[in-house]
């Protein structure tokens, strides 16, 4: 049994994303099969077909996804055949450890993320009789792909699908890379560095939950722009900028935060978040990439700063994803300006080039069926 779906793959770090008819197996029990409508290209794909990030591969692409579930293997609970979803790229399976103590985002369930695994040890997409897995278990840049019912989560069917593709990773990370793991509070001074698809919403979050100042550092003019639309009260070209004018209005007390949302992590934007915060603050580092985080711990001690890690932005996938959506719903939340330009599956490298050129805030794939 099983069917074939037309899939965006990487055969090996470094090979443009290309388009393949690949095997998908029947959902085993307490899995589903999802038919996506739109997937969201997230800059994380791009780390793992560039090999910044460590991924088995072959691979099929795509961890931001909203669908219709097609079919529901055996002992299934959460959601029903007809079911519009989105996905949570990293599970919660609700009784662990860390989900069970409020702590979604650290799930035990998302082992696998960097090999496409099911627990049971085996794929559920094949090419040419070899097994490929599905970028954290899911393969978004699918037609169909099989997933654990621990990484769905149903969705209004009013809400427009490559708007809920977002939600699946970008929303929440940046949103709660703001209001959870920074903690912003009303009257905060906040620094964000990048505006891009998780920036954008790290904004949003810092703007919704009260703080005074949001100033985003960005070189592309694009995406300062936008970042006003989303709420940034202040828009500099370049970190010394942002920091004199930190210092002005603060009266030099300088930032309650900085975080970090930029494409791909560096010292440099390391060392200009921790000089930007001052007494008892706090730089998230949310981004991905290189650099060492190399300060002198009086550094860190004299002024009592910290240096939060932050995975989904310590978000809660079952309960913050209906909630963003709510906020969608109410007007407190923007989404549909977070999506630049659409795509065709076909188009997926080009895609991901007008996101490294700037040209996009978020871009989304629509499939074709």
């Amino acid at each position: 049994m099983g069917m074939i779906t037309r899939a965006a793959i990487c055969r090996a770090p470094g090979r443009p994303w290309e388009i393949a008819d690949v095997e998908l197996d029947e959902p085993k029990a307490n899995e589903i099969r999802i038919k996506f409508m739109a997937a969201g290209l997230c800059h994380s794909d791009d780390h793992i077909q560039k090999g910044d990030a460590p991924m088995r591969m072959p691979v099929v692409g795509g961890h931001e996804g909203a669908g219709i579930v097609d079919a529901v293997g055996e002992g299934v609970t959460r959601v029903a055949v007809g079911d519009h979803v989105t996905c949570s790229f990293i599970p919660a399976c609700g009784s662990c450890r860390y989900c069970s103590t409020g702590r979604q985002n650290l799930c035990d369930a998302g082992l696998n993320a960097g090999t496409g695994m099911f627990p049971d040890g085996t794929f559920r997409f094949h090419l040419d009789g070899e097994d490929l897995g599905g970028l954290c278990v899911l393969g978004t840049f699918s037609q169909y792909a099989v997933v654990s019912e621990f990484s769905a989560i149903r969705i209004p069917d009013d809400i427009p699908f490559d708007v809920a593709a977002l939600v699946a990773c970008g929303v929440p990370t940046g949103w709660g890379s703001a209001v959870y793991a920074a903690g912003v509070r009303p009257g905060d001074t906040v620094v964000i560095y990048g505006a891009g698809g998780v920036g954008s919403n790290a904004v949003q979050g810092a703007r919704f939950a009260g703080a005074k100042n949001v100033i985003v550092v960005d070189p592309v003019p694009f995406k300062r722009e936008m970042a006003e639309v989303f709420g940034a009260t202040h828009t500099f070209a370049d970190a010394a900028k942002a920091h004199d004018f930190v210092v002005e209005t603060t009266w030099g007390e300088l930032a309650d935060h900085a975080i970090i949302t930029v494409g791909v992590l560096h010292d440099e934007v390391i060392h200009n978040a921790l000089n930007v915060v001052g007494k008892s603050g706090q730089v998230t580092i949310t981004a991905v990439g290189g650099g060492t985080l190399d300060v002198h711990p009086g550094m860190l001690i004299g002024y009592q700063r910290r240096v939060q890690g932050a995975i989904y932005g310590g978000c809660r996938p079952l309960h913050d994803v209906p909630r963003l959506l709510g906020l969608y719903r109410s007007g407190d939340l923007k989404l549909d300006e977070l999506i630049t330009r659409r795509y065709r599956l076909d188009e997926v490298n080009q895609g991901y080039q007008d996101m490294l050129d700037g040209k996009n805030v978020r871009g989304v794939i629509i499939h074709d069926h």
